[in-house]
């Protein structure tokens, strides 16, 4: 991809935070929008504020952990526009606590919303992507928790791992196709994320273990505004970048993290290992 300017996107977790700052951007470089959230009074509201600006753009109720949704989501998608140029699987949830603190009902939650609901816009998607043979781009929102690990967000972590090797596998499998893949791994971005994935949690998933837990200070500082990384992302689709980092802070903790896995073939091979 060139330019936004006629083509079409559909952006999930697109009623608030990054997805709905994002859907700005990309507007105003000349996209059609599909926005799909789970929170229909907030999906109602974007979409309405959307067009009183004069963007093309529609709004579906969509819970990424159901495929039939992300099905339907995508059906609605090519019908409206007839071909599909970006989809950003965005939407997601954060958790705070330790491994050891972590229930089973809270495992699956995470687990269902940050790494099965990328999954799902896979599915739905990349076969028609690859059957219209035009070019487009899928991105995927992940984590600085997604390249380092983080204390007191195990969970968090495993999912959001799970979203970068995805859209790292992806990418070398769908590059002959036309296809671009980026990943975005922000730290902390001024969005209500705590706050949103308590409403989205649905009974099936159990009581919530005790009072909300607080984000990790490592993941939280500094924070930057969502119209800045949409910009970013926006950016790195046309380049077609596959990593998405939008703070510098994040760097020495990736360098360091590269450095001790590199560190071990040497600390092998200083205790005899061959192989």
């Amino acid at each position: 991809m060139d330019n936004y300017q006629g083509r079409s996107a559909v952006i999930t977790g697109g009623a608030s935070g990054i997805g709905l700052a994002t859907a700005r951007e990309f507007a105003q470089r000349g996209a059609r929008l599909m926005l799909a959230d789970i929170n229909e009074a907030a999906l109602d509201e974007a979409v309405s504020t959307l067009r009183d600006d004069g963007v093309d753009v529609h709004g579906v109720v969509c819970d990424t952990r159901k495929l039939d949704d992300v099905v339907a989501l995508a059906d609605e998608a090519f019908r409206v526009f007839g071909s599909v140029h970006v989809v950003f699987n965005n939407a997601g949830i954060a958790y705070a606590g330790s491994i050891a603190d972590t229930s089973h009902d809270n495992w699956r939650f995470v687990i269902d919303v940050d790494l099965w609901g990328p999954i799902h816009g896979v599915e739905a998607f990349l076969p028609r992507l690859i059957a219209q043979s035009e070019d487009s781009h899928i991105v995927f929102t992940s984590s600085f928790a997604g390249l380092i690990p983080n204390v007191g967000l195990g969970p968090y972590c495993v999912a959001k791992y799970g979203v970068v090797a995805l859209a790292e596998t992806l990418s070398r499998e769908v590059r002959a196709n036309g296809i671009g893949v980026s990943v975005l791994c922000p730290m902390i971005v001024d969005t209500p994320l705590m706050a949103n994935s308590e409403r989205v949690r649905s009974s099936d998933y159990g009581p919530t273990s005790g009072p909300p837990q607080e984000l990790p200070s490592a993941a939280t500082d500094p924070e930057v505004r969502a119209e800045d990384v949409a910009r970013l992302t926006a950016d790195a689709i046309l380049a077609n970048r596959l990593y998405i980092i939008p703070h510098q802070a994040s760097r020495p903790s990736i360098q360091r993290r590269f450095e001790r896995i590199d560190r071990a073939f040497e600390e092998q091979i200083a205790q005899g290992w061959t192989h």
